[in-house]
């Protein structure tokens, strides 16, 4: 897998010209930094696709972990690149003001793993129940496995309402399954099975215990780097209480969702 060549990356040029007409400072933290990693890894890649894409062969039978820690951020192309990174600054600039920049960025962190492990053991059950070795053989890049997950929170979050694909108005609860099948349909080059990855765990995010998992751990993490007394809340505002205990933390984060 090589990354095809467009010319002057006029895919890129476009990323640059959405996000200045959105606008830096209307940009949270992870967000931006999520958007510059991967701009910066399709400018500077660490090794060539080839070998940062994540299949059955190399992630398990080869144990190539570093597979999947470089493969949600590696691009095969400025297009790729342009439609998942445009899809991130509307997703993540709502979730990240929704949640909170750490719980954020501790979302982002384990879903851009177990998608990919999530994937990895889909492909092996399609190679091992249809007998067919090919799906342990295709290799896998990009961040829109995040995306669809990410997809899903923002409907768990904001319930209610329509999207329109392709013309039609389809309820937002049923819209990420929408876009599984319209992108796999109009872009067959694309990966249904890391889309699909990305919607479960999504769905294990808010249907199971990878909430309460995830959750804590950012309660954790806020907890441990608390400056004292006075407390930055996820709106910006500076105030003064007792310094509250963990599960005081823990108890005032779950209610906010």
């Amino acid at each position: 897998m090589q990354r095809r060549q467009r010319g002057a990356n006029a895919g890129l040029l476009l990323l640059f010209a959405q996000i200045y007409q959105f606008g830096f400072n209307n940009i949270p933290p992870v967000t931006l930094a999520l958007l510059g990693l991967n701009i910066y890894l399709f400018l500077n890649p660490i090794k060539s696709l080839l070998y940062v894409c994540i299949s059955v062969h190399n992630g398990y039978y080869h144990r190539d972990w570093e597979r999947f820690l470089f493969s949600p951020f590696h691009h095969a192309d400025d297009w790729h690149l342009y439609f998942n990174m445009v899809s991130l600054l509307w997703k993540g600039t709502k979730l990240e003001q929704r949640l909170g920049s750490v719980s954020f960025a501790v979302i982002i962190a384990a879903f851009s793993q177990l998608i990919g492990v999530v994937y990895v053991l889909i492909q092996f059950l399609l190679a091992e129940c249809l007998h067919d070795p090919t799906y342990n053989m295709q290799c896998a890049v990009g961040f829109s496995g995040v995306l669809f997950a990410l997809k899903v929170l923002n409907t768990h979050y904001h319930p209610g309402g329509s999207t329109s694909l392709f013309g039609l108005q389809v309820p937002n609860k049923y819209a990420c399954w929408a876009e599984l099948v319209a992108i796999h349909l109009l872009s067959p080059g694309t990966s249904f099975v890391g889309h699909l990855s990305g919607i479960l765990v999504g769905l294990l995010y808010t249907l199971g215990p990878l909430q309460w998992i995830l959750n804590g751990a950012g309660s954790l993490f806020t907890a441990r780097n608390q400056p004292g007394p006075q407390r930055f809340n996820n709106s910006g505002h500076r105030g003064t209480s007792h310094q509250p205990t963990l599960d005081e933390l823990r108890r005032r984060r779950l209610n906010r969702f």
